[in-house]
């Protein structure tokens, strides 16, 4: 059993809770630096997968479960980020000022639709976003001249000071490459959230009114949080587009809006390690799904069975599972499991008892 004695406000904000807690987290961290060393280059570009869907989830993850806003319409900001990293560097732009300024450009356009958008709560916001996911996938069939319409555009080649990156050519080198820019967003989260602007989206998640009487402007917060969420998406859609290497508007569709929301659920609202949880599922499901699938097929001689559908309803399946009987997802697991450790043998199971739940009226706010 471990005390930690927090004697300073320094201590009680600072990035880990005791030194095991940063070893730890220094061992993973070589983990997966020494990744393409381990495996082959089949899983070095799954594990790349993750890492773009992490990002995301983390833009998601800061609106959503650390601010309180529903949103169904991320995928939009995802376009927006991809098509404007590529038109970019197809004009001449060096990847390294591309790719910030895409995530820039999709912040400016979260602000932009966050002023007007924001005022709604709940059930309307999510429909808001929605409409949002929808109107974009229809203006890039319409902006055909630049962004090629249904046909779509072809990602060119990442070139960093002479070194060209290719997710099939290099793929150890994309690998580093996204998992260097997914460092950045994870040590800008995870700052944010010590700062005084990360504890105001917290405070607008618990209560509006709560936090409007502490000095918080709710219009100003909400427009930060969504401009600072759809950034970070922006920069996972601009890696998404060079790892896919060609894409349309079907790149990103509603279903890619949802697969976001229900990624963050599964992983656990309102902490950063559910964004990861989550990218895991989502990335590695896919390829679970088809080794399962050959496995029966082998067993039975039935050959190349192909079902439609499938990993949607698994993954449906999979979400009604976490919502009846672990609703605070992967991480609210393996908190309780972790706590029983650290605990043992004075682990009570009412510690995490359900509480019980109301509905929240505007009043209430």
């Amino acid at each position: 059993m471990r005390f930690v004695f927090k004697r300073s406000y320094d201590a009680d904000i600072g990035l880990f809770k005791h030194r095991p807690q940063a070893l730890w987290y220094l061992g993973l961290l070589v983990l997966v630096v020494a990744l393409p060393w381990l495996v082959d280059e089949f899983f070095v570009g799954e594990a790349t997968n993750v890492l773009i869907w992490a990002i995301a989830g983390m833009g998601l993850m800061l609106l959503t479960g650390h601010t309180g806003q529903a949103s169904l319409g991320h995928a939009a900001f995802m376009a927006v980020g991809c098509y404007t990293c590529v038109i970019m560097i197809a004009n001449g732009v060096p990847f390294l000022l591309a790719l910030p300024l895409a995530g820039v450009i999709a912040g400016l356009v979260g602000v932009i639709v966050a002023l007007p958008v924001l005022r709604l709560h709940g059930i309307y916001l999510a429909i808001a976003t929605l409409a949002i996911s929808v109107l974009t996938e229809d203006f890039i069939v319409i902006a055909e001249p630049w962004t090629g319409g249904v046909v779509g555009l072809v990602a060119p080649p990442i070139v960093i000071f002479g070194l060209e990156i290719d997710r099939y050519g290099t793929p150890a080198l994309f690998y580093f490459l996204t998992l260097a820019v997914t460092l950045v967003v994870l040590a800008g989260y995870r700052n944010l959230l010590r700062a005084p602007l990360g504890r105001a989206f917290t405070a607008l998640r618990d209560s509006e009114i709560s936090a409007q009487a502490m000095g918080v402007n709710i219009a100003r917060t909400k427009a930060t949080a969504f401009g600072l969420s759809c950034g970070a998406t922006g920069l996972a859609g601009a890696l998404l587009g060079f790892y896919a290497g060609a894409f349309n508007h079907e790149t990103f569709n509603l279903v890619l809006s949802i697969q976001l929301l229900l990624m963050i659920v599964i992983g656990g609202l309102g902490s950063i390690h559910g964004a990861f949880f989550g990218a895991l599922v989502i990335g590695f499901l896919p390829q679970f799904i088809a080794l399962v699938r050959d496995g029966i097929s082998g067993v039975f001689d039935l050959g190349s069975v192909t079902i439609p559908g499938i990993e949607s309803g698994i993954f449906g399946l999979i979400l009604v599972g976490f919502i009846l009987f672990e609703p605070t997802g992967i991480y609210g697991r393996w908190v309780k499991l972790r706590t029983y450790f650290e605990l043992y043998p004075f682990y009570r199971k009412d510690m995490f008892k359900r509480q019980k739940s109301f509905l929240k009226t505007e009043r209430m706010r």
